[in-house]
């Protein structure tokens, strides 16, 4: 696997940021942004009508993207430096953990860097989000998390041969994925250059899995377990199962927690 960064220019971001401002949208995607960027006045935006809303936060970071720009393109050159020095390990591991050749997949991948405090990805697409404030051990950090979704389905893929319609928020597929990424990245070759591993670093996944139950014990713990016990393929299988068994739980901890 390979990463191209770029400045993908302001409208791409604009078009990134306002997905999460959508009028149903959780506090959880929703909210850092304000928290980014405090010229953004919180309180006047909720007071706007919805679409006057999103007029305001893409005029106000539009204006905003001049200042930021050249340090938005100096971030691209050392984030591209950074993982071309990480790339071997990574490919490395996650051949190992998947039980397929990663350095002859997905070398057309493109990150994208900017002004989004979220960081979408885009699987049909080949490309993923990264914010400009991260350090360059930061960015390959979540690089690397994402670089383990896009390997994650395409081994799904090929053992269920499904829709990559049902990958992405909400679908239960794309639950069990974001919870397993810590199992992944517990190989020393990656945690070891994710400042944010372990969770008393950040974590590497949403924090509110952290605290998670399913039938009474912690989810991650036992899907750990099972990762740990099983080829992949046998994995995605009883992971997702177990998913299913307790779905009611799962989503209604998730809904909490976003707000």
């Amino acid at each position: 696997m390979d990463i191209t960064f770029l400045n993908p220019g302001v409208d791409h971001m604009l078009q990134s940021i306002l997905a999460f401002q959508e009028e149903d949208e959780a506090a959880f995607w929703s909210e850092p942004l304000y928290h980014f960027y405090p010229q953004l006045d919180r309180n006047h935006a909720a007071s706007l009508p919805f679409p006057r809303r999103k007029e305001y936060i893409e005029r106000t970071l539009r204006d905003a993207y001049p200042r930021l720009e050249g340090t938005i393109d100096e971030r691209v050159s050392r984030y591209a430096r950074h993982w071309a020095s990480c790339r071997g390990q990574v490919n490395a591991a996650l051949t190992d953990a998947f039980g397929v050749d990663c350095g002859e997949l997905f070398n057309d991948l493109r990150c994208h860097v900017g002004m989004n405090p979220i960081a979408p990805r885009f699987l049909r697409e080949r490309r993923f989000d990264v914010f400009y404030l991260n350090s360059e051990r930061g960015a390959v950090g979540l690089a690397i998390h994402e670089l383990i979704h896009f390997v994650w389905f395409y081994v799904w893929n090929g053992l269920y041969r499904d829709s990559y319609d049902q990958y992405e928020r909400p679908s239960l597929k794309w639950i069990l994925s974001e919870m397993v990424a810590e199992s992944v990245m517990r190989d020393p070759r990656l945690s070891s250059i994710n400042p944010y591993f372990p969770r008393e670093a950040g974590g590497c996944i949403y924090p509110y899995f952290f605290d998670m139950e399913a039938g009474g014990a912690p989810i991650l713990d036992t899907l750990e377990r099972m990762y740990r016990a099983q080829p992949i393929q046998d994995f995605m299988k009883s992971g997702y199962a177990y998913c299913l068994e307790h779905e009611t739980e799962i989503r209604a901890h998730i809904q909490k927690s976003e707000g």
